[in-house]
């Protein structure tokens, strides 16, 4: 089996490769490439990755490319983790929104626009790439904004699969504090990317007994303190929302935050520099533990799961996935991109029904697709307007000033990303 990283030198990857020596019976690599165009930052990962799998045992082959092309030749699956402009386009992302006082972040509101303009058209380029190589290749998306992307690889035909980490995520936080085994943890995971809630929390499968309520109740401070809403909120909403449901249910107070500290970016940079230090010294053989403070846990479990069950190697039946809705919120469109539960196989994902919604979900759900539609729109196509139109439809913006002022600054700060302006 081989597997293409786009994107391999991120320092993420050693999260990637420590989950694939370790569950190596699961997802049995002869071959791993990992592809990217910095060519210093791929031979230090790359080195890393080689020492990992050597500690751990794991026969199978590390190579290195600059080379997209040949990186994904008769690659059965691609794995996309790309940043269109580094963590430099990032901290823009997260810093002009907030002088028009909307929330500055890289994956929603104007901060989150700027990154689909900027990568949409990149992937779909990869992706097509891949389908002249190998046009059964799987092809999975982690890079952001991950409903986005994904949607666009799929209008395009693309045997796409979209995979976030915050549902494996709550399903290790809810096993540690029920003492249960994570396997036994079925999330009602409903929403978007990024825009999601636990409606339930059953034991031993889809069928399960939800223990939700006695969750919160036990271990509410827990969960509302890692959410950072207070615990009043979420015993009335009486589900788990998405950490980023913050952005939405406390706008305001987000943005003051934001104003009066560096941005997550500048951290993020910070400690990258910090980490490609550690990953050039010879005798680190393992991911550090800094590793864990850059995001992303678990995802390589995830990811380890998801490959395997979609080249029939093993992987859990039901996972949570970013795929097409096809009638499972029947509010929204077929083609519209959803994060559910889903059987995953060699076909694909197809998403399990879910309980009705409360229209407190429903509408922000409704709202977030219209502006998805209408940034998929403008990432495709360009265009002042459509930009223009996107931020208008998004619940953080809503207001013709911010989004007028907001399209001018994202062009500004993005035009040698945008080919069309």
């Amino acid at each position: 089996m081989k597997l293409a990283v786009v994107g391999g030198g991120s320092t993420y990857t050693p999260e990637l490769i420590d989950g694939f020596s370790r569950l190596r019976d699961t997802l049995p690599i002869e071959e791993l490439v990992l592809v990217d165009p910095a060519a210093d930052r791929l031979e230090l990962v790359g080195g890393l990755a080689r020492r990992i799998f050597a500690k751990q045992g794991h026969p199978g082959r590390i190579v290195t490319t600059s080379d997209l092309d040949a990186g994904v030749a008769d690659a059965d699956a691609v794995l996309l983790q790309l940043r269109v402009g580094g963590q430099a386009a990032r901290n823009q992302d997260e810093t002009w929104p907030l002088e028009c006082g909307c929330i500055g972040q890289e994956t929603t509101g104007a901060g989150g626009l700027a990154k689909a303009l900027r990568t949409v058209p990149v992937v779909l380029d990869i992706a097509e790439r891949v389908r002249r190589t190998n046009p059964n290749a799987w092809i999975i998306d982690f890079t952001n904004p991950v409903g986005i992307v994904t949607r666009a690889l799929l209008q395009a035909g693309h045997k796409a699969v979209g995979l976030c980490n915050v549902a494996i995520g709550f399903q290790r936080k809810f096993a540690r504090l029920l003492d249960v085994t994570p396997g036994e943890v079925h999330l009602d995971h409903v929403g978007l990317n990024h825009l999601t809630w636990e409606l339930g929390v059953r034991l031993g499968g889809p069928d399960g007994e939800n223990v939700l309520p006695k969750l919160l109740a036990e271990h509410g401070d827990t969960i509302a303190d890692d959410l950072r809403m207070p615990r009043a909120i979420v015993d009335r909403l009486g589900v788990v929302p998405s950490y980023y449901l913050r952005y939405f249910y406390a706008h305001d107070e987000v943005v003051r935050e934001l104003g009066t500290k560096p941005s997550r970016a500048a951290e993020v940079a910070a400690m990258e520099r910090e980490l490609l230090a550690m990953y050039g010294d010879p005798a680190l053989d393992e991911k550090p533990a800094l590793l864990a403070k850059r995001g992303g846990a678990f995802y390589s479990e995830a990811a380890v799961d998801l490959a395997s069950s979609l080249l029939g190697s093993g992987g859990t039946p039901v996972q949570v996935v970013n795929t097409y809705n096809r009638g499972t919120l029947p509010f929204l469109p077929d083609d519209a991109v959803i994060e559910v539960q889903a059987r995953v196989d060699g076909t694909g994902a197809t998403p399990l029904a879910v309980p009705e919604l409360d229209p407190l979900y429903a509408g922000l759900i409704a709202n977030v697709t219209a502006y998805e539609d209408l940034a998929l729109e403008a990432a495709l196509r360009g265009g002042r307007d459509r930009v223009f139109k996107a931020l208008l439809a998004h619940p953080l913006i809503g207001q013709f000033e911010y989004a007028e002022a907001l399209t001018d600054k994202l062009i500004a700060h993005n035009r040698e990303h945008l080919a069309w302006a």
